[in-house]
């Protein structure tokens, strides 16, 4: 028997077991009134303190950094939001000192692998190849439901934790040219603040499967708030090497997107629009039928809701109505281990949402995890 433990919105008096405490109102509220993230910025605030980080992205003076849409202001020995970059005597550089080398751990994965791309991944059917999954720590945005936390603890402090290692660009293309290697795919975290030794790696990997006369596809899993200048690079490297960029889009309604991430909801909201139709209009040189873009929703229950969804769709299928969009299961982690697992009711809702909206290409990940 599985015993629920209802919470009331603190605002209205709503009663659900999908209300978080950590954010402590519900998605009404949220949407309707500006003084409604009061708990959830306590809650988030408190987390990042113990963790050793930035509460909000710094402002007020010192390096800029213009990698993501959190443009920070990072004071003199200070880091960014992701815990990555950091003003290093008035340069900005990263927690190595080195942008020739990163923090992160990776493995081989076998294909097909449990891949957000996967329903349209020309590796899907290859057997006995690998992806190459690239893992980095520290992350732009700050999600309660992270499902991948442990990007955090990595660097928490600004100490290297167990699973964190160093790799120089040179040693990734090394495992990249591995036999029986197919793709390449940076995730974490994010691969945002790690774009230059990313990018940089990514060059090298197509330099050596050129001279090799091999492909090595290069795909990204991205919450999609880079500098439009990098993005259309990661784009194009995605374009030449026949890889894939997975935008995962977290809500669309502004004070959501801030709810469940921590960033300024309208400006990560833009920007991940500015983003898509940069992607798209490179999709259009691609020949081989492959999507460049594939976008993503975790189906956070009560939160991410058929309104949030059906917006989403909307503005992607105005773009390209045969855009791939993956609807993805939720399981209660990190600050929102209180909330359960998404039900089939709530899935197959904004299933129908994306779909009203005009797509044509709606798939349902992680169904097993449903209720």
């Amino acid at each position: 028997m599985v015993i629920r433990l209802m919470r009331r919105c603190e605002i209205c008096g709503l009663s659900s077991d999908e209300i978080s405490s950590s954010i402590g109102v519900c998605v009404s509220c949220i949407r309707r009134l500006n003084d409604a993230l009061g708990r959830v910025r306590e809650t988030r605030s408190s987390w990042r303190r113990y963790i050793g980080l930035p509460e909000s992205p710094p402002r007020g003076g010192g390096v800029k950094c213009s990698l993501c849409v959190n443009e920070c202001e990072i004071p003199p020995g200070g880091l960014g939001y992701c815990g990555i970059m950091r003003n290093s005597e008035n340069r900005l550089t990263t927690i190595t000192g080195d942008f020739n080398v990163a923090y992160m751990h990776y493995y081989y994965d076998p294909l097909p692998t449990n891949c957000v791309a996967e329903p349209v991944c020309p590796e899907r059917r290859h057997y006995g190849y690998h992806n190459l999954a690239v893992f980095f720590a520290g992350c732009n945005l700050d999600c309660l439901f992270c499902q991948n936390i442990e990007h955090k603890y990595m660097i928490s402090h600004r100490k290297v934790h167990e699973r964190a290692h160093l790799h120089s660009v040179q040693e990734l293309v090394d495992k990249a040219m591995r036999d029986r290697v197919a793709c390449v795919c940076y995730f974490g975290g994010d691969p945002a603040p790690h774009a230059i030794y990313a990018i940089k790696a990514s060059r090298k990997i197509l330099e050596e499967s050129s001279r090799r006369s091999t492909q090595r596809r290069i795909c990204w899993e991205t919450n999609g708030l880079e500098n439009i200048n990098i993005m259309k690079e990661m784009a194009r490297i995605s374009l030449e090497s026949g890889g894939i960029v997975k935008i995962d889009w977290k809500a669309h309604t502004p004070a959501v997107y801030e709810a469940l991430t921590g960033v300024n909801g309208e400006k990560a909201v833009n920007r991940i629009k500015k983003n898509v139709k940069i992607i798209k209009e490179l999709e259009e040189k691609r020949e081989e039928g492959i999507p460049l873009l594939v976008v993503s929703t975790l189906v956070v229950p009560h939160y991410v809701d058929s309104v949030e969804v059906y917006n989403i769709a909307r503005y992607l299928a105005e773009i390209d109505p045969n855009t791939p969009y993956v609807l993805l299961a939720f399981a209660p982690h990190h600050l929102m281990h209180d909330v359960p697992t998404t039900s089939k009711k709530q899935m197959e809702s904004v299933y129908k949402a994306a779909l009203e909206a005009g797509l044509k290409n709606v798939y349902i990940g992680n169904y097993w995890l449903l209720r």
